[in-house]
């Protein structure tokens, strides 16, 4: 389907099933309470660790992305890889301060910038233009497969090792698979550091992006979607607890999210180039409001499994959609920096929505509060994508479009 090409979509996805949206999240959901329970800490803290860690990662995913963009892929993920793997490892060492434990979380966010979906999906954008939706699509399965694997995998280390030992051998796994992952798959099939190319490509430089207003409507929704997603996923597994459901069963139904993730890349891959792409994202908003309302209506716990499927498919579109429309509004030329920023804005939806679940419980011992305000979070992004314009700057073939007709393309975005 793909040809040669096709390695670096098996290796997106290989590398992305240890990527760091799974293993600060998933891991964490897994290691909660029993990090809670030796030390006595609240719900608030830890999901604070998580925000924390979100928020180091979304400073890291720009200055990640200028260096992948002026050095190359592999030079730098390969050393993000490595950074990130001991830095997991190292939390097995986290004292009962949680002052400390913050600042080793946040560390462990900041180096995993580098093994985010920015990398593979640079690689992917440089290498598909008409089929980019779905090799995206697919290449963020991993996502999903990470999601089914990475929790399941956690729990066994847990049982074994207890939650240090647990930390240890994650890192020893992400570092593994990551590594070899990137080393062996990834490459850069349109351009080479300093080979000119890549002022060559059509597309606005990061600045032009930031001026734009396209950018922030973009930015707005990819802060809205995670905040949604990544508040329900991460507090899952006490949620359903809370209800009455066994812990391991919670774990279950915790990594078969994993399935709703990778149906939703797939699907949104699909989509996407088929229907436009602003179309589509709303349709995976209004996946996750369903599945929102469908929390708050319902506590048997078949319909709360139900929900929680459909707030998986919004979280198993969104990478994919940064990474596709960013490349149709903005063109490839400063992909890296652009979809860092972006990515960072994401990343601290991703953070922000787990702690102001947790926040939100402690204060009123209800998680109730907290998905209200998740639903009207959803109709301001479905809102905004309503207002984004009608026809892409940069559509498919852009690639070998004049200069003159590029420099026509970035009028019309304005």
């Amino acid at each position: 389907m793909f040809g040669s090409r096709g390695w670096i979509v098996f290796g997106s996805v290989l590398g992305l099933t240890v990527g760091n949206v799974t293993v600060l999240q998933f891991s964490a959901s897994v290691l909660m309470k029993p990090i809670m329970a030796e030390f006595g800490w609240n719900r608030g803290l830890v999901s604070a660790a998580v925000m924390l860690g979100s928020i180091f990662a979304a400073v890291g995913t720009p200055f990640a992305g200028s260096l992948i963009d002026r050095h190359g892929i592999r030079r730098v993920t390969l050393a993000a890889i490595t950074l990130f793997a001991l830095a997991i490892a190292a939390m097995s060492q986290t004292p009962g301060v949680p002052a400390v434990f913050l600042i080793m979380f946040g560390t462990m966010g900041l180096f995993s910038a580098g093994q985010a979906p920015l990398p593979y999906a640079k690689a992917i954008a440089a290498a598909f233009d008409r089929r980019r939706g779905v090799a995206m699509g697919i290449a963020m399965t991993g996502v999903g497969l990470g999601a089914a694997f990475v929790p399941r995998l956690t729990q066994i280390y847990l049982d074994r090792f207890g939650w240090r030992g647990a930390f240890v051998a994650v890192g020893v796994t992400v570092f593994i698979i990551a590594f070899l992952a990137v080393a062996l798959f990834i490459r850069e099939a349109a351009a080479t550091p300093g080979s000119g190319a890549r002022e060559a490509l059509p597309g606005l430089q990061a600045r032009e992006a930031l001026r734009n207003p396209q950018f922030w409507k973009l930015a707005f929704v990819f802060l809205c979607i995670p905040i949604v997603a990544n508040g329900t996923i991460v507090h899952l597994v006490p949620l359903l607890t809370d209800r009455g459901i066994p812990a391991k069963q919670a774990v279950v139904v915790f990594s078969g999210i994993g399935a709703s993730l990778i149906v939703g890349r797939l699907l949104c891959g699909f989509l996407l180039d088929r229907f436009f792409g602003p179309y589509v994202a709303i349709a995976f908003v209004v996946l996750p409001a369903v599945g929102v309302l469908t929390l708050l209506g319902s506590t048997a716990s078949t319909l709360t499994m139900f929900g929680a499927v459909l707030v998986g498919l919004g979280m198993g579109a969104e990478v994919d959609l940064i990474a596709y429309l960013q490349s149709r509004y903005f063109g490839l030329r400063a992909f890296g920096q652009i979809y860092g920023y972006l990515f960072a804005v994401f990343t601290v939806g991703t953070g922000l929505g787990p702690f102001m679940m947790g926040a939100v419980y402690d204060a009123a011992h209800s998680y109730r509060p907290a998905l209200l305000i998740f639903l009207a979070v959803l109709a301001c992004a479905a809102a905004l994508l309503l207002w984004l314009p009608r026809r892409y700057p940069y559509p498919v073939g852009s690639h070998e479009t004049s200069p003159r007709e590029q420099d026509a393309s970035r009028v019309s975005i304005a």
